[in-house]
């Protein structure tokens, strides 16, 4: 019998405790339904601290900010503006963001606006003081027009640039820079210095930064080494610009063990050549295919194990070497005293949070395990970003050795409670500890970037998940209502 394909989660002991509490998971979906979000507010601190770290050990100043987009809870925020400038700021990348970031505590000086803009947000951002990152010659004619239009201070601004180039002396080396949608052309730096020139009394450029869908490390030395020689074009004109913005893209390891995580892959590939029993639902091959006995395609996963993520990526990427000089890029932007700005997301909210979803339903079609969940695909949207991670199993009552039923991995796939066939929670068969019955919860870890609540909707009526801010006291916990934590005051009733 072939053993079990596990896709065990990654939990740090903060999470791992919370899962452990199984009465208090429990009393909390019983009381406010299914599918339940649960936020550990106090850890992106902890998370934007080893963020900072990393820029002490190569002796850098900057702002971290965290990006807004990754997770729309009121806590994450609010816990952010109390622990102060000197840990992280925030990335906003729509009006609605600002209004909810400046709303939550957080100062302008501490806001960064990002994404795409319309004249309400570069006017709310132009007013409050806060820092635009421009995407293009358009957006600077049209805050230069509302900073004169209505006798605003000069609104400080980076350039993003895009569509890197290899530079000289980089031994010939083709890296590719992919074309992005964010940005100006690197080769058109001249023209928009043009421009930023010709609105020096609206605008002040502070720095250059790029974004990149990626985390090739190679692609973004390239990226940054191409800023620190775009910064230096800027100081020869008489600009005055101080950083290098490098965005996001630090990763998360979603995985606690490579060796599954390579035994899965492996298994996919063998699975879609008809070489073992399929692995998912209906065949779907994530991006590989068949072809005469031959395997194609690439996988369209997220690397679910990753040896290096969040902070230790940062420190791999200022260590790496710059394409062109051979410097480390930490020591690059050392040796020409300028700062570092980056926008984590994902990564600042590893281990943040979790979502749960009760058991509905346990049935057998054809030989599989159906399991219905009282959640959807757009409540627990894993799989939406390629991330293949098992849930945690918190059975109702007892443990699955009081249950009577065998362990040994029952593998299961997971069902939305939409009325489409589409509507599957996780295309691969998941494994756990035994078969699930109605009443059980999943707990899905480690949620709380993008996977919560980027893709909830409230189709066919059914509710939208309701987000709780859990903190640790002691040996209890204690929580509340999202909307309702602020980190100055109790968090709510205490429970376990």
């Amino acid at each position: 019998m072939a053993l079990p394909l596990y896709l065990r989660p990654r939990l740090e002991p903060l999470l791992s405790t919370l899962l452990d509490e199984g009465a208090l998971l429990h009393s909390l979906v019983d009381a406010l339904g299914s599918p339940l979000n649960l936020l550990l507010p106090e850890h992106i601190t902890e998370n934007a601290r080893r963020f900072r770290d990393v820029y002490r050990r190569h002796h850098l100043a900057g702002r971290i900010h965290f990006a807004h987009k990754a997770n729309g809870s009121h806590c994450l925020v609010r816990a952010l503006a109390a622990a102060g400038p000197s840990v992280a700021g925030v990335d906003v990348a729509s009006l609605g963001e600002l209004r909810h970031a400046l709303e939550s505590g957080v100062g302008p000086d501490r806001i960064l606006a990002t994404g795409p803009k319309d004249p309400e947000f570069l006017w709310l951002a132009a007013r409050t003081g806060t820092r635009v990152h421009l995407d293009s010659p358009a957006e600077l004619e049209q805050l230069a027009a509302l900073v004169r239009g209505y006798a605003l201070p000069r609104a400080e601004v980076l350039l993003r640039l895009a569509e890197f180039a290899p530079t000289a002396g980089s031994g010939g080396v083709r890296l590719l820079s992919r074309r992005s949608r964010f940005g100006t052309p690197v080769r058109e730096l001249e023209a928009a210095l043009d421009l930023v020139e010709r609105h020096r009394d609206a605008v002040e450029l502070t720095g250059v930064g790029y974004h990149l869908d990626t985390t090739g490390i190679e692609e973004k030395a390239l990226a940054l080494e191409n800023c620190v020689q775009a910064l230096d074009l800027c100081r020869a004109r008489g600009l005055d610009p101080r950083s290098v913005d490098i965005g996001g893209g630090f990763g998360v390891g979603y995985a606690r063990d490579a060796g599954e995580w390579e035994r899965w892959t492996t298994a996919l590939g063998q699975a879609v050549l008809g070489n073992r029993p399929a692995l998912t639902w209906r065949g779907h091959g994530y991006g590989l295919r068949n072809e005469g006995g031959t395997l194609r395609g690439s996988p369209a996963l997220y690397p679910a194990h990753r040896a290096s993520a969040g902070p230790a990526y940062l420190d791999d990427l200022l260590r790496h070497p710059g394409p062109s000089t051979g410097r480390p890029l930490g020591s690059l932007l050392l040796e020409h005293l300028y700062d570092l700005d980056c926008e984590p997301g994902r990564a600042l909210v590893d281990q943040c949070g979790v979502s749960l979803a009760r058991v509905v339903e346990v049935r057998r079609d054809s030989g599989d395990v159906l399991v219905r969940l009282a959640a959807n695909a757009g409540d627990i949207a894993l799989e939406e970003h390629g991330v293949l991670v098992d849930p945690v199993l918190v059975p109702r009552g007892g443990s699955p050795e009081e249950s009577g039923e065998p362990r040994g991995g029952a593998g299961v796939f997971l069902m939305g409670n939409l009325c489409l066939e589409a509507d599957l929670i996780t295309r691969r068969k998941v494994f756990l500890p035994r078969l699930p019955r109605p009443g059980d919860l999943l707990a899905f870890a480690n949620t709380a970037g993008y996977a919560m609540d980027f893709h909830a909707h409230r189709a066919q009526r059914q509710p939208v998940a309701r987000t709780v801010a859990v903190t640790r006291e002691g040996t209890s916990w204690r929580w509340c209502p999202d909307e309702r934590y602020w980190p100055i005051s109790p968090s709510g009733g205490s429970a376990s």
